[in-house]
């Protein structure tokens, strides 16, 4: 009779900074598809507001990231207080939403680029970038921390 192995304890690898960056990129650029996608459909199709359809895209595209980042970028962190943890993401995406919306709806009333479609673009792309960074340090040292 033989005797079973014990299943092999397999803890997910760790990824180095440089390694969650660049999948945080490659993630985020597909979810800033979801994202802009909304958004123009939103602006273009259904004339929508700037504002609205900008606070609507961002969560979509937002939610999606979460999701995805939590399962392949930041995987190995430690799960620690599920409360705490909650909370600080609650904080991290409403900081990031408000720098995300508000950078692009300045950009849009300073420039009055509302009926310019490349300067919508522009604006969008401001503050995406401005939220994205902001997203990535705060979830690597706040929410994701090991």
């Amino acid at each position: 009779m033989a005797v079973a192995e014990p299943a092999a304890q397999t803890e997910p690898k760790r990824l180095g900074v440089f390694n969650q960056l660049f999948r945080f990129i490659v993630i985020g650029g597909g979810c800033a598809i979801i994202d802009f996608g909304t958004y123009s459909l939103m602006l273009g199709v259904f004339g929508w507001p700037v504002w609205l359809s900008r606070g609507i895209s961002f969560v979509l595209g937002t939610s999606a990231s979460y999701v995805i980042n939590r399962k392949l970028t930041f995987h190995g962190a430690s799960t620690g207080n599920t409360t705490a943890k909650a909370g600080a993401f609650a904080l991290v995406y409403l900081v990031t939403f408000f720098v995300n919306w508000g950078t692009n709806q300045l950009l849009v009333m300073l420039t009055g680029a509302e009926g310019t479609p490349w300067m919508i673009t522009a604006c969008w792309i401001a503050g995406q970038g401005l939220g994205t960074l902001i997203n990535f340090v705060m979830l690597k040292w706040v929410v994701f921390r090991e």
